[in-house]
């Protein structure tokens, strides 16, 4: 495994997955009851601070998920320390650690159908999202080993761990989030054409190159899909400009790298002219990582934290000491020296520390 891939999975493992865990945690309910009744959720600000990212009370959720994601960066330490150390049962034996956590959090998606009874579109991005860093882990167990896994090579494998970190686990993750958000039939098609490309790509590993070259059709579609939509219903209600620019950097790019995806299959599948594996995990693999998966899930960090910080902002102060009964310098309480007929006076007025709305 070259250092610069090393450096992306790493990046994946530590700050990717857990940032992406915390957000899988943040379920909304009138989204996925909307889409049951086979309505469209309106798109754009439905409130003063921008998107709505919480579109009702929150879905029920298996427990676990929450404990997870904190636990995430020492569970993926071992597999961390694979990705650096010489292929070697040494090596091997740490990647499966890292190997059964993946497969811990692959468990929870079967444990949150049976709680959400819910394959709406949004819901079956998540599932995706929690069940891909399974295989990256198997790949990794084989690779760090120095083995072939179904007939691949090392050298393969050691590209199937990033791919199903970012390709798998980001994209299907921001392809639900963009659909809860924005809904309507483009996020719908985005939050099942995602999954659905990752699974062709991944049986096109063992079919040939032309069902590969589908599997990234499918994919391309739906991730130029989510590029769209947070280009034009994201970006443009996001309520800051730091926001905005991790929007619009992740839609950029996402376009660029999956243009680079598609002309590497379809130079596979026919033999024209593409890019070596080298240039791709230089660009395609570094731009994912990045550009698309790191931007996006700051943004929705961002957004996340918003109906918080606008709540505080918008809060009417209280009195200083208003309704304390034992506070002298409350006028008229019991506490006040003149007695409780003493004439009581308007609080001062605190100062505003911020522009009108």
């Amino acid at each position: 495994m070259s250092v610069l891939v090393a450096l992306i999975v790493t990046l994946g493992m530590l700050v990717i997955v857990p940032m992406g865990l915390r957000l899988i945690d943040e379920t909304a309910g009138h989204a996925e009851h909307a889409e049951h009744a086979g309505q469209d959720v309106p798109a754009g600000p439905t409130g003063p601070a921008g998107p709505v990212v919480h579109a009702g009370p929150a879905a029920p959720r298996p427990p676990g998920l929450r404990l997870l994601a904190r636990a995430w960066p020492l569970l993926a330490a071992p597999g961390v320390l694979a990705l650096w150390l010489p292929r070697s049962p040494l090596a091997a034996g740490s990647a499966c650690l890292y190997a059964l956590a993946t497969l811990a959090l692959a468990l929870h998606a079967p444990a949150r159908l049976a709680v959400t009874r819910s394959l709406v579109p949004a819901e079956v991005a998540v599932l995706t999202a929690l069940v891909t860093p399974s295989v990256a882990g198997l790949a990794l167990v084989a690779e760090r080993g120095g083995h072939a896994l179904f007939g691949f090579e090392p050298g393969i494998l050691a590209l199937t761990v990033p791919h199903f970190h970012f390709a798998g686990f980001t994209a299907a993750l921001v392809a639900g989030l963009v659909c809860r958000t924005t809904g309507g039939r483009t996020a719908r098609f985005a939050a099942l054409s995602v999954p659905l490309g990752t699974l062709l790509v991944l049986l096109g590993y063992f079919v040939d190159d032309w069902a590969e070259l589908a599997g990234a059709l499918v994919l391309t579609a739906g991730m130029w899909a989510v590029a769209l939509l947070t280009w034009r219903e994201l970006r443009t209600t996001a309520p800051d400009r730091v926001t905005r620019t991790l929007l619009g950097v992740s839609a950029v790019v996402l376009v660029a790298t999956m243009l680079l995806a598609l002309s590497w299959a379809l130079g596979e599948a026919t033999g024209l002219p593409h890019p070596s594996l080298t240039w791709m995990a230089a660009t395609h693999g570094l731009g994912n990582a990045l550009g698309f998966a790191l931007c996006s899930l700051l943004s929705w960090r961002r957004l996340r934290a918003l109906p918080k910080r606008h709540e505080a902002r918008t809060r009417p102060p209280l009195p200083r000491d208003a309704g304390n009964p034992g506070n002298p310098r409350d006028p008229g309480s019991p506490g006040d020296p003149r007695g409780p007929h003493a004439p009581r006076t308007a609080p001062h007025p605190t100062p505003r520390t911020e522009l009108p709305a």
